[in-house]
């Protein structure tokens, strides 16, 4: 555990020195990466990655930033190494096609900015656990483009390996696409896509920005995916399990909400994934869609002979803005999910759905999911059933609502939802005072009586 220091004007100040005997220097501090978290329980790929100002002096490497936590929070620290070797630096797809072949444990690949050609395909990709291969821009801020292709980049059965500030544009089938080889057997595993962005795919139909199939213990953080295929999703997962999607923007147009379009969708056997504190804006007709309509063959892991099946199950949508989207949130074939501490503005219909799309012998109804703590602000003209769609196959009952704050924009009056169970510590028809709704902003007023409810009061 690394010990904070509170330097002035609120800033923060963690440092690390190497613990091996050898001096920490220049060419390793870039793989040092800190992380904080106040929940000790929590996974360690589930802690919150800290970054800011870095000074390396006399063998001590320096991070300072600006918390963004409560001053009552309780937060633990701790940094990790990431072993890299020399860089390489490629300038054209053949050189990254030869390097990527090359790669060994801790390579790192730096693309010099300009256009690649879309299309690539990588096998059995493989970095270790302290020496991971990274794929990453050379120059962060003139980042390269990966241009066109069916899939921008695909890899197969990939393990340890990160993509970072990477931009991928115009790919007709997936922006990126990462499998598991056809066998969860050897799932591909221990990714990190970070700071990626993909832009304009498809555009029309099931085209994904991210598409993952079979993937396990995984990392999509602080990317941009805009205007993916109309049916598609800015992020599918099938089969993917222990994953966390943080703070990530997603943005789409009218056509994603009249094509079927979902911004994140979990399904296939997708379990443990957590989706936190990410932008919808018009991201489709289910902004997340937790759980779906999967062919029975393409479960991951497949499917028991016997016993319960579900699409997801611990799913965790938290800390989320929503704007626009027929439905925010779709419960589909689900067997147990929480959605709370989320901000949701002006869906188009529905803030919630509850369906049953998968009915093959031994799944379970939809069922057990928790809509607790979020913020929702509709307007009459665009609320339909009391602002929840229940679909037949489904068992609302199991289903618990609790501290949500309803508010109709044009008359407050009719800001009460209409709920399958009774809600404890609901509010309806109070203004939750948003900062400048018309801009975007929908972070609330100081003053404001909400300030415990939606997206700003996720806890740490």
């Amino acid at each position: 555990m690394l010990a904070p220091m509170v330097r002035s004007g609120g800033m923060i100040e963690l440092s690390v020195s190497s613990d091996d005997g050898a001096v920490l220097t220049e060419g390793r501090s870039p793989g040092i990466i800190f992380f904080g978290t106040t929940n000790l329980w929590l996974a360690p790929n589930e802690w919150t990655g800290v970054e800011g100002a870095r000074t390396l002096l006399n063998g001590v490497l320096r991070l300072e930033y600006r918390p963004t936590f409560s001053s009552g929070s309780s937060w633990f620290f701790i940094a990790r190494e990431t072993v890299f070797l020399p860089a390489v630096t490629v300038r054209n797809a053949a050189e990254l096609r030869a390097a990527v072949a090359s790669a060994k444990p801790g390579a790192r690949i730096l693309m010099a900015r300009g256009t690649y050609p879309g299309g690539f395909f990588f096998n059995n990709v493989r970095g270790g656990a302290n020496s991971p291969i990274l794929i990453a821009a050379a120059d962060p801020d003139n980042p390269p483009v990966i241009q066109g292709g069916s899939n921008g980049m695909q890899f197969s059965d990939p393990e340890w390996v990160e993509l970072q500030d990477l931009s991928f544009t115009s790919a007709t089938g997936n922006g990126l696409n990462i499998d598991d080889g056809g066998s969860f057997e050897t799932p591909a595993r221990h990714l990190v896509l970070r700071r990626l962005r993909i832009l304009d795919v498809g555009p029309q139909g099931n085209r994904d920005g991210i598409k993952l199939s079979g993937v396990v213990d995984f990392r999509v953080e602080s990317c941009v995916v805009e205007r993916w295929g109309t049916g598609g999703s800015a992020i599918d997962m099938v089969g993917c399990h222990r994953g966390v999607i943080e703070s990530n923007s997603f943005v789409h147009t009218a056509a994603a909400e009249s094509g079927g379009a979902n911004g994140v969708q979990t399904k296939g056997g997708s379990r443990d994934i957590v989706i936190r504190r990410n932008r919808f804006d018009n991201a489709g007709a289910r902004g997340v869609n937790i759980g779906g309509s999967t062919g029975l063959e393409f479960f991951r892991p497949p499917l028991p002979g016997a016993g319960e099946r579900w699409e997801a199950k611990d799913i965790r949508v938290e800390g989320n803005t929503f704007i626009g989207c027929t439905a925010p949130v779709a419960f589909v074939g689900v067997d147990g999910a929480v959605v709370r501490f989320n901000t949701i503005y002006r869906p188009t219909r529905w803030a919630i759905r509850i369906l049953q799309e998968t009915t093959s012998t031994g799944f379970v109804p939809c069922r057990l999911g928790r809509f607790t703590d979020n913020i929702i602000a509709f307007h009459s003209t665009q609320w339909s059933a009391g602002g929840v769609n229940i679909g037949p196959n489904t068992s609302p009952s199991t289903f618990a609502f609790s501290r949500n704050w309803w508010y109709c924009l044009d008359a407050p009056a009719r800001s009460r939802p209409s709920l399958p169970v009774t809600e404890a510590g609901g509010v309806q028809g109070v203004s939750p005072q948003f900062r400048d709704e018309a801009s975007g902003d929908l972070r609330l007023l100081s003053g404001s009586p909400a300030r415990e409810f939606g997206a700003e009061a996720l806890p740490e």
